[in-house]
This record gives structure tokens, sequence and C-alpha cells, in this order.
């Protein structure tokens, strides 16, 4: 199986960290009675710039769940028509050759889905193999890319893609002046990335899919997701995060290695989830590994800010373009999210 493209996509309106954090404080006004707080977290939370769906002043337009909920498909629709598209175009296959695609977003619901919703858009064929996932979070783009492997597996002949699409500032509480809405604030971005996955009979470019994995932590539930009430979504991010991540990642990603006759030296290139500094630094922690080992995290932590599911993504594509290591060398894509969860995939450049 291989990762014959891949493509991120933007919204329009681009602004500097330190205008968003003004932006709050003018919002907020008197009811922030600990601006250093927020300045603080943002300066802390390692992102210079990120997209927003939608200009400053929108949002405080948003009366409710169900209008939030139908701006996020508008734009999540069309990002995903975006993303998905430059996907296809990079990896030079046509829309209707195009067999299965699976969508995961967690920042918004909609029936008939997205992906149902860009078949016309698109030009995508009628009888496209459609499975959209909900809930998975910032895991989702790996566990997409998983799936989209596994399908090509059982039908080496044919090509599958998936989209990641999050608009996570339509999740922030405009009235929770909470830590940890605070922190959200200061590292949540909107976005989408894609990226196609063709049949191993096919001859296609690209890094190739050797294996994947996913590993589940026990009695973790509680650290990460969304808590869902009558004004939406709300985050929740325990400071537990780091730590668990330090104590469990490296085993089960060494099994993992194992189980392919490798070990972490083999290992050349890195893709992780960029969930904000205190995670990418403890995966450098878990795993030994520099600051520079973790670049293209790092970077697109700092250009983007955190896409949930669609940053791995993001970050793969940085590698593809920028960053693509030596021919024949090992990498792994990892990402992490609300389980507590981590998807592993092992690929040979």
């Amino acid at each position: 199986m291989t990762i014959v493209g891949v493509a991120a996509a933007f919204p329009q309106n681009h602004y500097s960290q330190t205008a968003i954090t003004e932006a709050l404080k003018q919002h907020w006004g008197a009811r922030l009675t600990r601006p250093a707080m927020l300045d603080r977290i943002h300066v802390h939370a390692g992102v210079r710039q990120r997209h927003l769906a939608f200009p400053f002043d929108q949002y405080a337009k948003f009366t409710g769940w169900g209008e939030a909920n139908r701006a996020w498909l508008k734009v999540a629709t069309e990002l995903g028509e975006h993303a998905l598209g430059s996907a296809l175009q990079r990896a030079g296959i046509e829309p209707t050759d195009l067999d299965a695609l699976y969508v995961v977003t967690v920042t918004g619901v909609a029936s008939p889905s997205l992906d149902a919703r860009l078949i016309n858009r698109i030009g995508l064929r009628s009888d496209l193999k459609r499975t959209p996932i909900f809930g998975l979070g910032c895991v989702g783009g790996a566990v997409g890319l998983t799936r989209a492997a596994d399908y090509v597996r059982a039908f080496p002949e044919e090509v599958a893609a998936v989209l990641a699409v999050e608009i996570c500032s339509l999740t922030i509480q405009a009235d929770d002046l909470s830590d940890l809405n605070l922190l959200a604030t200061g590292l949540f971005s909107d976005g989408a990335g894609a990226a196609i996955v063709a049949g191993p009979t096919r001859r296609a470019e690209g890094p190739t899919i050797v294996d994947t994995r996913s590993v589940f932590y026990p009695e973790t539930e509680q650290l990460a997701g969304w808590e869902i009430s009558d004004r939406g979504f709300r985050v929740i991010l325990s400071r537990e995060l780091p730590e668990v991540t330090r104590r469990r990642l490296a085993a089960g990603i060494d099994e993992f290695l194992a189980h392919n006759h490798l070990t972490r030296a083999a290992i050349e290139s890195w893709v992780i989830h960029p969930g904000g500094p205190k995670i990418i630094e403890a995966f450098e922690q878990a795993l030994d590994l520099n600051r520079g080992e973790l670049a293209a995290a790092w970077h697109c932590l700092a250009e983007a800010g955190n896409i949930s599911s669609a940053s791995v993504l993001h970050v793969l594509e940085e590698v593809m373009t920028h960053r693509r290591p030596a021919p024949r060398t090992h990498g792994l894509i990892i990402a992490m999210g609300p389980g507590f969860c981590a998807e592993l995939i092992l690929v040979r450049w």
C-alpha cells in the first residue's frame, strides 16, 4: 500500500497568535480577571499563527450549537473539497478513480455526512464506498489512514482516501474562562487534510505502508474528549496526558517495531500529531528523540496550531513535500487521541 498524495487545506482567515489573544481580551473585557494568565498560556502554546473559519467578530453572532453546527457544515464541506481535490491531483488520480473514502471529524455532525456531500462537488463515483467516522479526535487522521490501507490491502487494484476536517474554533466556549478553555483558545485551529492510498498492485510513488497497529490504554477514557451539552462541545484535556504519553508510548512502539524485526534506531523519520508543546516534548522524552527529529511537528504546530484529526496529515504533507527522507528508510506515523489510544503506522520511503 502506497501513500501517493497528501494535501492540507485552510480557511482564508489567517491571524497571528498575538492578534487572537488581543481579540479575546476585547471580547471578554472585564470578565477576564486574569489577562496575564491568558497571555502566558498563549505564549507557551508554541503557536505563531492560525487559520480560523470566520473573522473574529462573526463568532459572537452565533446564538447556539445548531447555528454553529450549520456554519461548521458549510466550511467543512468547502475545506474537504479543497483538501481531497488537491490530494487527488497530487496523486495523479481522477476523482472517478477513487473507490473508497473515509471521512473523520470530531467538531461537527451532519446527516447526510460530509462524504455524501462531496460526491457531487468533486465528481466522485456513485458507487463510492463511504465510511464517515465520528469521535476519534486527534487520533482520527492516523486511524483513517489505517482504514484506507486496510481497504486497499483487501482490494489491491483499488484506491482509497482519508479526509480529516476540523473546525475547532466553533467549539470554543465563548463564556468559559477556565484555564482549560483558555488553553483551547491558544492551541486549536481550523483546517483539513487528505491522503490517497493506492493498492499494492498499482504502480505508484510514495511511502509504502508496511504495517499498522492500534494501541488502547485501559482505564484512560476520562483523559481526553468532549463534554457535550446544549451549548455544544466543551473540550476535555487532562493534565495527565503528557505523563501518560511518557510512561506508555514507548512500550507499544517497541513491541510494534519488534514484530517487524526493527528497533527505534532503524526509524529515520517521525511524523507525529503536534498536540501541543508538552505532548511533543513527551514524545521526545518517551522515545529518546531530540528536538530536530520532530522538527516537522514543531513547525506545523507553530504555523497552523493543533487541527485535531487533520494535524498528522498536515505534518505528513510537510515531510513529503519539504523534508522527504532518504529512499528505503523506515519512518513512523503516530497520533494519539481520546480513548486514550495511539495509532501507529510503519512506512518505508
